[in-house]
């Protein structure tokens, strides 16, 4: 027996407004978002703000590697932070006040949990070098007898550097 073919009525696609603007976002999607949270645009307060959310203590010690969530979500993520293995229980222990202060930065309940991963951590760049201080009268007298302002303006820099120093620069 021979099946009849299928008298299917063609689908009618809706009809769509022209002529219309319509925002950018709803042409595209979520294009950007993948790409967005791989390099870490989502967590940018955490980073820029991390002495503020843990202290200053324990922000030389950790710092935070990613904000993940639920599939569709934007809320009730898990917070991962990179630590030394002898500062996990104490992170353990600030836990909840590191929520409450992620979530007060970023401005809605964005943290739920926090994952802590344990291992070495990357040095934390070197304090910045100390301001130059005001030269001794003597140096500045000295200084002053020098008529050619470039050579100058090049010691008084070593000077002001000297200065602040803890003697005379190490070779090594």
């Amino acid at each position: 027996m021979a099946k009849k073919p299928s008298q299917s009525t063609p689908e009618k696609r809706p009809e769509m407004p022209r002529g219309r603007t319509r925002a950018i976002a709803d042409l595209v999607g979520d294009v950007g978002g993948v790409a967005f949270r791989r390099f870490g645009f989502t967590q940018g307060a955490l980073i820029e703000r991390w002495p503020e959310i843990v202290g200053e203590t324990y922000a030389r010690h950790c710092r935070p590697l990613r904000l993940r969530f639920a599939r569709g979500a934007k809320e009730q993520g898990t917070l991962a932070i990179a630590a030394t293995g002898a500062l996990a229980p104490m992170l353990r222990h600030v836990e909840p006040q590191i929520i409450d202060r992620a979530n007060r930065i970023l401005g809605y309940a964005a943290v739920a949990r926090i994952a802590i991963e344990q291992g070495a951590q990357a040095a934390t760049p070197p304090p910045p070098p100390p301001k130059p201080g005001p030269l001794p009268e003597s140096a500045r007298s000295t200084l002053k007898q020098i008529e050619d302002p470039e050579l100058r303006a090049t010691l008084q820099s070593l000077a002001e550097a000297l200065a602040t120093s803890h003697g005379p620069p190490k070779i090594r």
